[in-house]
């Protein structure tokens, strides 16, 4: 059976975050038209249409494209890749960007859920992100967003350097009161190869102390839930009927389409990462070759062990008997060695039937996927 989902990464960026290391180009607008150029053939390949039930279009910066780009982006999609009814299409936007012009557009090819990058409500934390947009900006992008799309997710980063409690604590009620139905929260990461990471290792940057940060996911998950935004995965979240339907593909291990420089993709059982330099992408697909730079066959119990840890990241858990007739492998024997010790310490917890993270498990949870991989 054929993926349902697709992801079409879009690269551009006006500049790259000092946090970032994801796949971004900044500041080459001259790229554009070979970029859509590029996909447009990257899709062809596909060899026919295919209905999806979601579809999400990341960065970079989606909407730092020129709105006629994004137009022709769009329609492109929509000609390789048919909507079911109910369909759900995310766009990543950041509020500087989003104009009703561009809003405009997006509603008018389809798009029915924006995803806004603020970051943060504080003019002083924007500053340290490193982010071009300001709480006007934020509002004004809101107020757009909110008129134009059925759902309105907004992104929000903790544990900044010089950031407090007090502050954290604003930024959970302004995205309370913004209109947001879906809510992600990050933990600032030091990512080899982004700016901060030099800048910490070089003595100039100081991160927040790790009981502040774990405070600081903890004021999340209870000033969130008591909104009524339903805490339903590690990062993520929402209101009622707002779940992302599109990241729960991956964490219920489902296989999707994926195009664009440095896009990753799930079919037939293999996983394949297209090549993650921007011109290296274009030059291949342009001149009729493969993009794919990695690729791997998951052995059955390679799948299995993934969607054990990915399914983990939902608050609702795993499904043991579920899980057993869907992979071949019961949870006892993937992780049987490991699992009781973590019980023990009351970061997991199995009643034979479901096994999920406890809160003290969702503070660490990515200390114990590297015994459960």
């Amino acid at each position: 059976m054929a993926p349902r989902a697709v992801y079409v990464h879009v690269p551009f960026c006006a500049a790259r975050c000092p946090y970032c290391n994801f796949t971004v180009v900044a500041d080459r607008g001259d790229l554009v038209d070979r970029y859509l150029e590029a996909i447009e053939r990257e899709l062809s390949w596909l060899g026919g249409p295919h209905e999806v039930d979601t579809l999400f279009v990341g960065g970079g910066t989606p909407t730092q494209l020129p709105p006629e780009a994004m137009r022709r982006l769009l329609l492109a999609v929509r000609r390789w890749f048919r909507v079911a009814d109910g369909y759900e299409w995310s766009v990543e936007a950041n509020p500087l960007d989003l104009t009703e012009t561009m809003a405009d557009v997006l509603a008018e090819g389809g798009v029915n859920r924006v995803s806004l990058g603020v970051q943060s409500f504080d003019a002083g934390k924007l500053v340290t992100l490193g982010r071009d947009h300001r709480p006007p900006q934020v509002e004004q992008a809101l107020a757009i967003a909110r008129e134009r799309f059925a759902a309105l997710a907004v992104d929000l980063i903790f544990g900044v350097p010089g950031e407090t409690l007090a502050t954290w604590r604003d930024d959970l009620a302004a995205v309370v009161q913004s209109g947001a139905n879906h809510v992600s929260t990050y933990g600032l990461t030091y990512e080899r190869g982004a700016r901060f990471w030099s800048l910490r290792r070089q003595g100039r940057l100081t991160p927040i102390d790790e009981s502040t940060e774990l405070a600081m996911y903890e004021q999340a998950v209870d000033a969130l839930t008591a909104a009524h935004l339903a805490h339903y995965e590690v990062s993520n979240f929402a209101r009622a009927g707002f779940r992302c339907r599109h990241n729960a593909v991956y964490w219920n291990g489902g296989e999707y389409f994926a195009v664009g420089p440095g896009a990753a993709r799930h079919v037939a059982g293999r996983r394949e990462t297209n090549h993650r330099s921007t011109t290296t992408y274009l030059r291949r697909v342009l001149a009729g070759d493969s993009p794919v730079a990695e690729s791997e066959q998951l052995s059955p119990e390679q799948r299995a062990r993934e969607a054990l840890v990915f399914g983990l990241r939902q608050l609702d858990g795993v499904d043991a008997a579920a899980f057993a007739a869907r992979t071949g492998f019961t949870i006892e024997r993937l992780v049987g060695a490991v699992l009781p010790a973590h019980v023990e310490q009351g970061l997991l917890a199995f009643n034979g039937d479901r096994l999920r993270l406890t809160r003290r498990g969702l503070l660490v949870s990515d200390s114990i996927w590297p015994g459960f991989l």
